[in-house]
């Protein structure tokens, strides 16, 4: 199994792609959050990006049919990690503490996280 620079819960922007919209209406960067991650096969879902129409069959008894949208898996390296402390988009390091723990790194601010 390969590892993917993002976890469950991170915030993250879009980097390539035509995937929506990747710009708000002020011209800032789109942020979402990531719903799942596949390591397997290196791609993330993320909240408000890729979103495609399914077409659903209704499968019990008053289930609703129909077409809906979901969002659609992105490869993990077209995004980026945005740093909760000092909210820009970065790349992520590794710090080992003595314990034999590790914690990430925002490479802008130099701050830790989980």
């Amino acid at each position: 199994m390969s590892k993917v620079h993002v976890k469950t819960g991170d915030s993250v922007v879009l980097l390539t792609g035509k995937y929506e919209e990747k710009f708000d209406k002020d011209g800032k960067r789109k942020v979402g959050k990531v719903l799942e991650v596949s390591p397997k096969e290196g791609k993330v879902i993320v909240q408000g990006m890729n979103v495609v129409t399914k077409h659903v069959k209704p499968r019990k008894m008053g289930d609703p049919g129909g077409i809906i949208k979901v969002e659609g898996a992105i490869y993990a390296g077209k995004v980026q990690l945005v740093c909760p402390s000092c909210g820009k988009p970065t790349r992520v390091g590794r710090k080992l503490l003595e314990d034999g723990s590790k914690l990430r790194l925002c490479k802008k601010c130099g701050e830790t996280f989980e």
